[in-house]
């Protein structure tokens, strides 16, 4: 049971934001965001309040000789559906990642394995491009060294939409991939590697970047069937100088590269100081979709037996080539639960 009390302050809160915005009072931009980050949350407060009302009714009618009959048909019914509207409204109450609906940067690299990890990094970007553009998001490329087979030696995307990061954020970590290399004449199966990094995309308001902290190169963009090759000193290189970070953007424009690299460059720094903060916080503890560890290996596509497992919560799938081609919903989905319900067992308990 959720306490009637904090029911009845988020309900306060909520009018009380309604009523400045009214008055044309505050700060109206914070509170326009407070205000839709509420609503849902009222929406679900008041239709478990409802509820409530509705069996408190059909209860008192049981004393009633003339409504007995009708309540004894609403009652178990409407006790039927408190489990659900409890849970519902447990799930929007869940504190929630102030990331999750932003835009995302992914990154791809290949690991162990060579050429065929460079061809199944290629695979897995294929798999994400399609998944995204079934969202109806954008897909801009940053980044695209491609090697001679091609396979990709690294692959920095900018996905632009609502609630990205909160959808992918999960695909972070080590893919591995089980198959019969096109190379391998003898039909073995071969094992290789790909690391996926998807970063909540940073706003200017978290990160502050000194101008001192940075040194910037424009060099020539080079790549063997690089997609963003050209024959200008186009592309900008900038070093973070107290983390070491580096980051590459070869667009056809230098002043566009300089906007695109520092971009990664906060995203990156901000996923850096998130990791710290939630590292500090949950010290003590692991959730149960994954530490967030990117050198953790999160997923196994074995193409012989069409199969493909995640090991975080040991979901088995067999329909790769449908996973493949960005029919990712059903795990993506069985993530986010199994991670709400994780949340739900540590606000329980």
């Amino acid at each position: 049971m959720i306490a009637e009390d904090t029911l009845q302050q988020i309900i306060q809160r909520f009018e009380f934001i309604e009523a400045q915005m009214s008055e044309g009072a505050g700060d109206i931009a914070k509170l326009a965001k407070e205000y839709s980050d509420l609503r849902p949350v009222v929406e679900e407060v008041r239709a478990y309040q409802t509820l409530l009302r509705d069996i408190s009714d059909a209860e008192a009618m049981m004393d009633d000789p003339d409504m007995r009959e009708l309540a004894a048909e609403e009652l178990p019914v409407l006790r039927a559906a408190l489990p659900k509207a409890e849970h519902d409204l447990q799930l929007t109450l869940l504190p929630k990642d102030e990331a999750d609906a932003r835009p995302a940067i992914l990154e791809i690299r290949p690991g162990t394995g060579g050429d065929e990890a460079a061809l199944f990094a290629a695979d897995l970007i294929r798999m994400y491009q399609r998944y995204v553009e079934a969202q109806g998001w954008g897909f801009d490329v940053i980044e695209n060294q491609t090697t001679e087979l091609g396979g990709v030696k690294e692959f920095v995307a900018h996905i632009k939409g609502e609630g990205v990061f909160a959808k992918l954020k999960y695909e972070s970590g080590v893919h591995r991939v089980q198959r019969v290399p096109s190379t391998e004449s003898g039909g073995r199966i071969h094992t290789s590697a790909a690391t996926v990094a998807v970063l909540p995309e940073a706003e200017d308001v978290d990160i502050h970047i000194d101008p001192s902290d940075i040194r910037i190169d424009t060099m020539r963009a080079s790549g063997a069937g690089g997609q963003h090759v050209n024959t200008t000193d186009s592309a900008v290189r900038i070093t973070h100088l107290p983390t070491g970070l580096i980051v590459v953007s070869a667009e056809k424009s230098q002043h566009r590269n300089r906007e695109i690299a520092m971009q990664v460059l906060k995203t990156r720094l901000y996923d850096l100081e998130r990791a710290r903060v939630d590292g500090e916080r949950s010290a003590d503890r692991k959730s149960q979709v994954g530490s967030g560890d990117r050198s953790e290996r999160i997923r196994t596509y074995n193409y012989p037996q069409g199969r493909m497992t995640d090991h975080r919560i040991g979901l088995t799938l067999y329909r790769l080539e449908q996973i493949l081609q960005g029919d990712l919903d059903e795990i993506i989905d069985a993530l986010t639960s199994e991670a709400q319900a994780a949340l739900l067992a540590e606000m329980n308990g």
